[in-house]
Parts: structure tokens; sequence; C-alpha cells
């Protein structure tokens, strides 16, 4: 079955009782039993819910895996993931991280035990360097958050099988229509669900997806005992949402080229950062890993003056100012001061995180109208 097929029919099945084609709400919290134990394969709905099940079903086939667990947020996957290790266990990261995850290992695992390291993960010599026997856990982004910097799957799965170790990819700014990390050799794929899978800026969510059963049953007891599950409204909205995700990633992809090639020639643009461009510096890796580039970009001005920056971002009319991305509607935001504000200006500074630096999530309005709103805001 090929992707925009299952984006359609992956996981759902008319239902049984009605025929209706969509997925019901199972607005439920519990499920009646015919004797204690003697049930349809739902007791509660924080361990089961039937549409959840055909939410995480839908995702463990997009991603080319055959297990999905659904969170109430993306930060909740992320938090079941770390809850395999213990106190005195490594993880490698990526020096360039979503704020919110940079947060959650500093300020709350590394409190119980769990020891960092942050590495500038393009290049896999770097993140060899900082293995250890004790490093259970390489944790990535790729593309990463806002840098834009594309980290070698395969190199990561390379190294993580040879020191044992479960290799987790942040697949959120790529969707599996841009690239499935498993097939490269990932052990876990998370999604931040609330951006470009969910898609409508509706809903929050997380989800993580595995080929192992056994990897899956620990995660799934994770789970149900921390109880941040989503309800089944959210999933709905989910499940509508990736009946679209192929035509939708397409309209993302053609209009992040069109500003990224309108930016790239901008007088006043310094650096950019999107990957389909050849000049950028891990160019060669994403058309290697990736089906296509996306919609997120990022961007520094000449001269490296707040007072621009802030111009620009209070300039807009068809970006909104926001935190989050992946809708249909075209975000723009100011990492330094909004999504990785958590992060030490000095640890963001090193991963070249200025603090004029703007990230734009494009959306799907007509590419013209969007060029000329920056065209505008930048004048």
């Amino acid at each position: 079955m090929r992707f925009g097929t299952k984006t359609i029919h992956a996981g759902v099945e008319p239902d049984p009782s009605t025929g209706a084609i969509m997925t019901p709400i199972f607005q439920t919290s519990t499920y009646v039993q015919a004797a204690p134990g003697d049930h349809k394969g739902y007791e509660y709905s924080r361990t089961h819910n039937p549409t959840r099940t055909a939410l995480q079903k839908a995702l463990a086939a997009l991603e080319n895996g055959t297990h999905g667990l659904c969170f109430a947020s993306g930060m909740a996957s992320i938090d079941a993931v770390v809850k395999l290790l213990k106190p005195g266990d490594e993880v490698v990261s990526t020096n360039d991280l979503y704020g919110g995850t940079y947060r959650l290992f500093t300020k709350i695992y590394e409190g119980f035990g769990v020891k960092f390291r942050f590495v500038d993960m393009t290049d896999p010599a770097n993140v060899a360097a900082a293995i250890t026997p004790a490093t259970k856990l390489i944790w990535t982004e790729t593309p990463t958050n806002p840098m834009l910097n594309i980290i070698d799957i395969g190199a990561m799965a390379a190294l993580a099988k040879k020191s044992n170790a479960l290799l987790a990819v942040d697949n959120t700014f790529a969707s599996p229509y841009l690239q499935t990390p498993l097939d490269l050799g990932a052990d876990i794929v998370m999604h931040s669900v609330t951006k470009y899978l969910g898609g409508h800026s509706d809903v929050v969510m997380g989800a993580l997806v595995v080929k192992d059963a056994q990897l899956a049953e620990r995660l799934a007891f994770i789970q149900n005992s921390s109880g941040a599950t989503p309800g089944p409204q959210d999933c709905f909205l989910v499940l509508r949402g990736l009946k679209t995700l192929h035509l939708r990633m397409q309209r993302h992809c053609e209009n992040g080229q069109a500003i990224a090639e309108f930016l790239v020639a901008h007088p006043k643009v310094d650096k950019l950062y999107w990957p389909g461009l050849p000049t950028h510096r891990n160019h060669d890796v994403a058309k290697r890993q990736m089906r296509g580039f996306g919609g997120m970009i990022s961007f520094t001005l000449k001269g490296d003056r707040m007072a621009d920056a802030l111009k620009v971002l209070a300039g807009t009319k068809l970006f909104s100012l926001a935190e989050s991305l992946g809708g249909v509607e075209s975000l723009l935001g100011h990492p330094a001061s909004m999504t990785h504000a958590s992060i030490p200006r000095d640890e963001r500074v090193k991963s070249g995180l200025a603090d004029t630096l703007i990230r734009l999530s494009v959306g799907l309005e007509d590419k013209e109208d969007l060029i000329e709103d920056l065209r505008q805001a930048l004048g």
C-alpha cells in the first residue's frame, strides 16, 4: 500500500455496528464486562480506547512500524522514552535540540541521576567520542529545531547498535511523508503529533512508533502506568488530519522551496537554513535519507540587530507570531525568546542559534501571497 493510500485507510475500518466510514469518538471512561476479565478487549480508557487504537495503528503503518503509542503531548511521549532508563544511565543527544526536550532532560531527569551529553551530531565522530559503556540511549532530531541541521540516521543507528544503545529519532519536522527513520535503523520514532500529523493547530498530542514487540510492551506499560494518554476527541481529530497528510506535505514542500529561494536572494538576509538548498551543509545527507525538504525555514538578518528581527516579527500580515508549527496556516517565531528560551544563551549561541534568528513554519497559502508578505515585512 502506497503512502497516500495509507494515510486514508491504514488502521481504519468501518464501524461494525453502524457501518460509519469514520472511526467513532468512543467518549467513554470504562467498558461493561460480562464477567470479571471477560471483556471485548477494553476495560478502561486510560489503558485502551477504540478511537486511540485506530490512530495508533494508522501511525504505526505510516512509519513502517508495528506498534504505535499515543500520548497527551509530544513531551509526554519523550518522557516515556526516558523512563526506560535508570539512574547512572547516559544519553547522547544533539546540541541543536528543541528547548522543551532540553528542559526535560536537564531540569527533570538529570535530577534523577541520568546523565546527558550534547554534541554536534552532524559529525558522527562527535557522537562516537561521547558514547561510554553507560550510554543507553542516543536521542536525535532531524531536521533539527531550529537550525535545520540534518543528522545521518543510518550512521547514528550503526553507533547505537555497536554500543548496545537505543536510537530514538524525533521525526516531527519531517513527518513520515518525508522520511521513515525505522527503515534507516532507528529503534523509536517520536512525533509531536500536534504539528504536521494533526496539521490544523487544533490538538496537542505525541506519539511513539517502534518495530520491536518487547520494546513496545515496555513503552505501553509506561503509557498506562503514567497515564499521559490522549482523549478520544483528540484522536479523532488526528485521524481526520492524517487523511490529507500527503497532500498537505506536498504543498508545504512546494511553498517552502519557493520561500527559501526568495529569502536566500534577499539583500537583507544573512544566513538561511533549509536543507533543500545545495548550499546547506548537510544537503547531501538530506537528499539521501529524505524524500523532500519540508516547510520549516530559519534565517538571520544582516547586521545582526535584534531591532531589525523584531521589526520583521511584528510586520507580517499572513505569517502569525506564535509557537508551534506544521499547521495549514503560516507561522513565524523567535526561538531565542519563545521555543528555546529554556536553553542557556551560551549553549544556544554555541549551536548557532543567534538572538536574531527567525523560524518560519510555511503553511498552505498561495506562495505568491506569502512571499509578498515577507517582502513587505523585510522592507
